[in-house]
């Protein structure tokens, strides 16, 4: 779940690196006054190219092209804007940014013509003039109809992804552990044998990991690379050592030093429990709407 996830947890500490929809998260509606020298183009008596719908929303054809153009300037590879998993992350960064503005509003949260013009006086300020804002919105292939809809959606859908990283707890119980890691069967084995012999651990980490001694800090269920890593982690008590674990990295042997059930969680590790739920939220409200993407 590309793009969307670190511009929308950027605004919170990151994930989820988004395509570049305008600065500050800020998206669009209808209302021509906002920039009185901006003038709307006339609406077409023809139907509008549609790419995608998501529950009847629509992702026109020149809305897509812009977003793939500034995601195409912000990696600086136009080589790639051909290839169909560039084309495939920009439809999904939109669609996921569509599914969290639509439940926003069906949360009660709207964005009103004030609150669209106060977040465009920000911009204003941040790009110094009405006038540079207006030629930004012209570079970035944008009418004012399609900006201020961009906008006030992008505002929508920050909101929304603040009520779910939200609800990430800051407190869960967490284990104090350290680690030999060792390449080889073998060597594993003997470590075993060893520990299993009387062998204190930290003498044996002296020996295979003398510059970090193994440390892995405090750490959450969830929180390391493998789940057979916290199973065995979170079986042990204080001064415990697990069995040889077997990881893609090497083979691992746990010693835990301290446990606690509810402990302060450090900032990287609620970052990943912060990705996860959005993760999950998008995947799950993926599934429950109709998207349809036009050939």
């Amino acid at each position: 779940m590309p793009a969307i996830f670190l511009g929308l947890l950027a605004a919170c500490t990151s994930g989820i690196s988004s395509t570049a929809v305008i600065p500050t998260e800020v998206i669009p509606s209808t209302t021509p006054t906002l920039i009185p020298t901006f003038t709307a183009v006339p609406p077409s008596p023809t139907p509008i190219p549609l790419v995608a719908t998501v529950n009847g929303e629509a992702i026109s054809e020149v809305e897509f092209d812009a977003e793939l153009a500034r995601y195409l300037s912000a990696q600086d590879d136009s080589s790639s804007q051909d290839k169909p998993e560039t084309r495939e992350t920009v439809l999904n960064d939109l669609i996921n940014q569509i599914l969290l503005a639509q439940a926003a509003r069906e949360a009660g949260y709207t964005v009103d013509d004030q609150k669209l013009q106060e977040r465009i006086d920000i911009l204003i300020e941040q790009v110094g003039s009405e006038q540079a804002l207006q030629e930004w919105i012209e570079t970035q292939g944008y009418r004012l109809e399609s900006f201020e809809t961009a906008l006030r959606r992008s505002i929508e859908a920050a909101w929304m992804r603040d009520q779910i990283l939200a609800q990430v707890p800051e407190r869960a119980e967490q284990v104090h552990a350290r680690q030999i890691l060792v390449y080889d069967q073998g060597d594993a084995n003997q470590v075993l044998r060893e520990l299993q012999s009387g062998k204190d651990f930290a003498t044996l980490l002296a020996i295979y990991d003398p510059q970090t001694m193994g440390e892995l800090g405090w750490f959450p269920r969830g929180y390391l690379i493998d789940p057979k890593l916290d199973e065995a982690a979170f079986s042990l008590q204080p001064g415990e050592y697990s069995d040889i674990v077997e990881t893609r990295v090497g083979f691992h042997i746990l010693q835990v030093l301290e446990r606690e059930q509810d402990r302060l969680l450090e900032p990287d590790a609620r970052l990943i429990f912060q990705e996860k739920a959005l993760r999950d939220w998008i995947e799950a409200h993926r599934n429950q709407s109709e998207i349809v993407i036009f050939e």
